[in-house]
């Protein structure tokens, strides 16, 4: 439930981001600017008052990048590896292939315990 109201929030702040960025005027230099045509600015623009755009920019960025790492190592923690089987949850999710009489565990059972014996004896 947060996991899905972060996402919301993130693709939010995305969208204003981008339009926030798109509003801002260009300082005349554009891409040349980067690379020295930019005349008497100096590297990363004159000293001049913070506008609503540029502050709205700044606290975008950084609840951008917040929620980015937020959701990152959210992520993680819910795709952590189980200890169940992939193959033994995907038989489970379709009980109809499982032949009457038989269990998961009669005929996936020799497979796991394969598995757990030779992770057991890797170096």
């Amino acid at each position: 439930m947060l996991f899905k109201f972060l996402i919301a929030v993130h693709v939010i702040v995305c969208l204003v981001l981008v339009i926030v960025v798109l509003l801002q005027s260009s300082k005349g230099g554009g891409l040349a600017g980067a690379f020295g045509g930019g005349g008497g600015q100096t590297m990363f623009g004159g000293q001049e008052t913070a506008t609503f755009l540029s502050k709205a920019t700044t606290y975008l960025a950084v609840m951008f990048m917040v929620l980015s790492l937020l959701l990152a190592f959210l992520s993680a923690r819910q795709n952590a590896p189980s200890s169940r089987s992939v193959v033994r949850q995907a038989v489970e999710q379709q009980q109809n292939v499982i032949p009457k009489g038989q269990s998961i565990d009669e005929i996936l059972g020799a497979a796991d315990s394969t598995v757990a014996d030779t992770s057991a004896t890797a170096p």
